[in-house]
């Protein structure tokens, strides 16, 4: 029995002692630590500024009553009155300052002249006009005034509240009562100060937000207008080029057929005309675009600038050359082309060349030290374009023109009523896709056919 017995006990003391043991780990895991417990999510955090005005208005109305009875000797029911009227000011400047501001001054005016005849009491420890409650209730008030409602509107409440001050101490002597006319009207300027500051500057800071939003509204459209007569100016050659052919056609034809007769002369010339006529209208315009926005190299009535103006755009012959200035600024590209090879209608050709371009530029700017791949694919209906750059190897420079080459290859996607994705890749790299159909359709151009998923512009990613 006794071995028993001491089994038992050391069986129990080990459990007692884990158990401690324990106890006490979690105690160290729950005080002995410098870990940030942040509060839950809660609505009632908002009204907490209202709850604190509602606190000290509670405490104005108790603490004005008391003092009002004990030290004014006024009767409960007026000091409770006049008390209560000053912290109901303080709540109703939450919503309605202005009559919040009259209720304050109202409670105020009654109490000092109903205290004045009671000054004979204590005249060397009372306060007047101004008693301690109401000057906290009227400096809040005139806080919440100032800060919502005009400077000037702040600045003839605190002159009202000075005037009323000095005509009710005229009424009696000064050296009868300890005055706290020039504490409260002191005060209360630096309320109304502070309050017309801060108000001042919240309102700067919203101007400054809606003229940020404006002005990035702003710089989005210029682009977009710019990136549209960029390609306009780039598709002049081709649309141009097919103009001259019909016109020439339409010349040549008569002399094809033998003895033409009169109606098909008269439509050929027609055709011929309208084209001629097209053609010059299409330069006239073309010409406004290259005035008001010259592209890179297009400087008119300069040097070289008509010869950048009649230079031949691009097409996919010339992607080998791109590809090799790219390699050529330390990157590696690759190439891969997919399907038969086959040409292209010429504004899907410039099309894919500048989206290409485009993106290669952006491999450039915001992704230091990354690989790119460049894939087409020929298929039976158009032409999908594919450039996937890696992950850079250092944080990209800061650029303002972020996001404006995408904004192009969308442009040209739409005009062609092709899609488009644009989204980051795999490890930090990222990812342009579009498809550009050989025959637009009949709801081209549609932009709600372009899909993106990319971040904010402004963070670098190109």
């Amino acid at each position: 029995m006794s071995r028993l017995g001491r089994v038992t006990d050391t069986g129990v003391g080990r459990a007692l002692r884990a158990r401690v043991r324990r106890w006490l780990r979690v105690l160290r895991e729950d005080l002995w630590t410098v870990r940030t417990d942040p509060l839950p999510p809660s609505t009632w955090l908002r009204w907490l500024p209202h709850g604190l005005v509602c606190l000290v208005a509670f405490g104005v109305t108790v603490g004005g009553t008391g003092d009002m009875n004990d030290n004014g000797h006024l009767g409960s029911s007026l000091a409770f009155l006049i008390a209560g009227g000053q912290g109901g000011a303080m709540v109703l400047g939450l919503w309605r300052p202005v009559p919040a501001w009259w209720l304050s001054m109202g409670a105020f005016v009654v109490g000092a002249v109903a205290v004045r005849g009671r000054l004979g009491f204590a005249p060397e420890t009372y306060t007047w006009p101004w008693t301690a409650a109401g000057i906290i209730a009227e400096l809040f008030v005139l806080l919440l005034l100032a800060l919502r409602v005009p400077t000037r509107a702040a600045i003839s409440a605190l002159a009202v509240t000075a005037l009323l001050t000095y005509v009710l101490e005229s009424l009696r002597d000064a050296e009868r009562y300890d005055t706290t006319g020039v504490l409260a009207v002191s005060l209360s300027t630096v309320v109304v100060v502070v309050g017309t500051a801060l108000r001042g500057r919240r309102e700067a800071r919203a101007e400054l937000v809606e003229q940020t939003t404006l002005t990035a509204e702003e710089r989005t459209r210029r682009t977009l207008l710019e990136e549209r007569s960029r390609i306009a100016r780039e598709l002049h050659d081709v649309v141009a080029h097919h103009m001259s052919v019909i016109s020439i056609q339409a010349q040549v034809a008569p002399h094809l057929v033998e003895n033409p007769p009169d109606e098909l002369k008269e439509n050929l010339a027609g055709i011929r005309q309208n084209a001629l006529e097209a053609l010059t209208e299409l330069r006239r315009v073309l010409g406004v675009l290259r005035s008001e926005h010259p592209g890179p190299g297009e400087t008119p009535g300069g040097p070289g600038g008509d010869t950048a103006a009649h230079a031949p755009q691009p097409t996919l012959d010339r992607l080998d050359a791109l590809v090799e200035n790219t390699r050529a600024a330390g990157r590696e590209v690759t190439t891969e082309i997919n399907g038969e090879r086959r040409p292209l209608p010429p504004g899907v050709e410039l099309s894919a060349y500048r989206i290409v371009q485009e993106a290669l530029s952006n491999v450039l700017r915001h992704a230091p030290g990354a690989s790119a791949k460049v894939r087409l694919t020929y298929q039976p209906d158009g032409l999908e374009v594919e450039i996937v750059n890696s992950r850079p190897t250092g944080p990209a420079p800061p650029s303002t023109g972020a996001g404006h080459g995408l904004l192009g290859m969308r442009e040209r996607v739409a005009m062609l009523g092709g899609t488009m994705t644009a989204h980051p890749w795999h490890w930090d790299g990222f990812k342009v896709t579009a498809f550009l159909p050989d025959t637009p359709p009949a709801d081209a151009p549609g932009t709600d056919r372009i899909t993106y998923h990319f971040p904010d512009p402004e963070a670098g990613t190109p």
